[in-house]
């Protein structure tokens, strides 16, 4: 068997043995439990006193290691087994618990909140299932993972747990199939060595019982996670057991099954397109199920479409988003974050979704997760959905919790608020604590970080003079191309707008200037911009409408590129009498007319309110002379005939003159 086992894992075989991290989320622990179809009989562990009779002699030289925050190496002082460990755990078969007992069981682990309560509860139980073994396994990685390693590894030297490992090692033959894949997983995810005694005997068996080919799919699925930690995407048993995998038809799964089956994917063995057919008979079967998950079955599904980018699956994330609605009270923090950051991944919105969370925000903005409560910002900013409701209850909690916000959270829902061009009542109270925040806190922020805080500042009429100094230093401005996102056209057109906006609307700002090899040309980019693009339709209605106003194409210019980067739909020229002048004409120019073709995307999707970045855009043109005169698609798309929109353009141009042609 040992052979055999080197054969399968050829990384084993090798002097050091490659490990990696835990692969992708781990089911919740309620739905972690792989089920024992087909078993006969339930292996239970019974409970002894430190008093009953000693162990096998050979328990003082079985180790078990863990890894310590550097995946490939190894520690070698975490878990020893001793003679005198206790307390101890009795294999019996006579004795199995009820599934009133199991449920009790399953709730009270839910509830511990520390490793410690987890050891108590077992010491505390008499009779426990192995699924209920690697059940309290899984809450102890639950409680101490973080990232790559235990943030206590001493954790696994509690005696409790050595016991508990030792005799799951000892009856490793006599587990269930969901006993031993489960414990198998737990092992990975408290990031045991894999060439432990326990890890070692665990995969052996899990091979047995893989070869037999009597598994169910959410057993496949565990052993599979297990193995990608253990072995990577290359191993070989776990090839296998996607190969057993794609023999079954998703249709006929259980809902749990093709939640365990969608964790492995978005564990690794999905990526890069493998695996698309069963994927995508996967999504067929989870549109047809969608009505009965529960909220864990929601958000995880939803964060494994994020991690495969399964942008195809629209249908499946609109369905999700509905479901989502009745759950929103009842999300956790994690859950709800997983949510909105899907949504905003696949970039859709549903109104009873906004409505539901418009209801629930208002109650958990002083208690939720920081993060949480960051992320439902983003998402409405993201979204262009202007919320009265949620915004003004986020930024009431932000004066009072923004002390324990991250430098990247304080960012974000700044940025919301600059996005939408929205300032809640509270709006003194708020940039009050932005500017307490950057002068006890400037040294923390990331140089990339910082500049989209400044820059949102601007576009609500709140400017930083007293911090911009520091964004137009020439070491900042290095510190900020050195960073992963780089100085990239969107830094460099902040910088700019930054730069032009202390000009234009801080006249006594006497601070450093933007070196001119910071500048950008236009703010009107591919992709991100600090410009909304014309949209098409509505600009060739208004130009055809101009055209029979004014008699001509010639008087009037399309897309003009103004020195000051901005992008203007229409200028139109006028000389000292009032009199247009073709666009061509330069000399004399007394007036320019910057029309505004303003569609759907240049507002608030709920609302009829600019987004911040064009109500800076117009303030600017103003400031710089231009006399604004804005078309918005809600006023311009009510005009049914040719000489109403003649006549509506003559009211918005020239609304002091009687002549209707020129």
């Amino acid at each position: 068997m040992a052979l055999k086992l080197i054969q399968r894992f050829p990384l084993l075989g090798q002097f050091g043995i490659l490990r990696y991290p835990p692969v992708g989320p781990v089911l919740p622990s309620r739905l972690l439990r792989t089920g024992s179809e087909g078993q006969s009989s339930c292996v239970g562990y019974v409970f002894t006193s430190s008093s009953s009779k000693k162990l096998q002699s050979d328990y003082g030289i079985r180790n078990l290691t863990t890894i310590v925050k550097e995946p490939p190496f190894f520690a070698s002082s975490s878990m020893g087994l001793h003679k005198d460990s206790f307390p101890q755990f009795r294999l019996t078969r006579l004795h199995q618990p009820t599934a009133a007992e199991d449920q009790a069981f399953q709730q009270r682990l839910t509830n511990c909140s520390s490793s410690r309560q987890v050891f108590k509860l077992l010491r505390s139980v008499e009779i426990m299932s192995d699924t209920m073994a690697a059940d309290a396994l899984h809450r102890v990685a639950d409680l101490e993972q973080e990232g790559a390693s235990l943030k206590d590894p001493t954790v696994l030297e509690n005696d409790t747990i050595r016991a508990l490992c030792f005799q799951l090692e000892q009856d490793s033959g006599r587990l269930t199939d969901a006993g031993i894949v489960s414990t198998l997983l737990a092992g990975t995810r408290l990031f045991l060595d894999p060439w432990s005694t326990l890890m070692v005997r665990l995969v052996s068996e899990s091979q047995e019982r893989l070869d037999r080919g009597q598994m169910s799919v959410r057993q496949l699925c565990s052993l599979g996670q297990a193995m990608l930690a253990i072995g990577g995407s290359s191993c070989v048993m776990l090839e296998q057991v996607m190969k057993q995998i794609q023999k079954q038809k998703p249709a006929d799964w259980s809902l749990e099954d093709l939640i365990a089956a969608y964790m492995l994917m978005q564990g690794g063995v999905g990526q890069g397109g493998k695996y698309h057919h069963l994927l995508n008979a996967m999504h067929t079967h989870a549109m047809k199920v969608t009505y009965c998950m529960d909220p864990p079955a929601v958000s995880g599904l939803l964060g494994a479409l994020v991690s495969l980018n399964q942008m195809q699956a629209m249908p499946l994330v609109i369905s999700l988003c509905k479901q989502s609605v009745r759950h929103v009270p009842h999300f956790t923090d994690d859950e709800l974050t997983a949510v909105l950051g899907a949504l905003m991944h696949f970039g859709h919105s549903d109104h009873y979704f906004v409505e539901a969370m418009e209801r629930y925000v208002p109650r958990m903005a002083f208690t939720s997760h920081p993060e949480t409560v960051t992320k439902v910002m983003q998402f409405f900013g993201r979204r262009n959905i202007l919320s009265e409701t949620v915004i003004d209850a986020i930024a009431e909690s932000f004066v009072y919790r923004a002390d324990d916000y991250s430098t990247s959270q304080v960012t974000r829902q700044i940025m919301a608020l600059g996005k939408l061009g929205y300032l809640p009542p509270n709006a003194g109270d708020v940039f009050r604590k932005v500017e307490t925040i950057l002068r006890t806190r400037l040294s923390h922020f990331q140089p990339r970080t910082l500049l989209n805080l400044l820059h949102s500042c601007t576009l609500v009429e709140r400017f930083p003079v007293n911090f911009v100094p520091k964004v137009f230093n020439n070491f900042f401005l290095q510190e900020l191309q050195e960073q992963s996102t780089g100085l990239d056209q969107i830094a460099m057109a902040q910088l700019t707008q930054l730069y032009m906006t202390l000009k234009l609307e801080c006249p006594n700002y006497k601070g450093p200037r933007l070196h001119p090899n910071y500048w950008v040309k236009s703010f009107l980019t591919s992709g991100r911009s600090l410009e909304t693009p014309v949209d098409v339709q509505l600009y060739n209605s208004v130009t055809n409408g101009l055209v029979d106003l004014l008699g001509a194409r010639s008087y009037f210019g399309s897309k003009v590129l103004t020195p000051y980067c901005y992008t203007l739909d229409v200028e139109i020229k006028l000389d000292e009498e009032g009199y247009v002048l073709p666009a061509s004409h330069n000399d004399d120019v007394h007036k320019r007319i910057a029309l505004c073709i303003d569609g759907q995307k240049r507002f608030a999707t709920n609302k009829r309110q600019l987004l911040g970045k064009e109500a800076i855009k117009q303030r600017h043109l103003r400031l710089l002379g231009y006399e604004v005169v804005q078309v918005p698609y809600y006023e311009f798309e009510k005009l049914q005939t040719k000489s109403s929109a003649m006549e509506y353009l003559h009211q918005k141009v020239f609304p002091h003159t009687y002549r209707m042609s020129w």
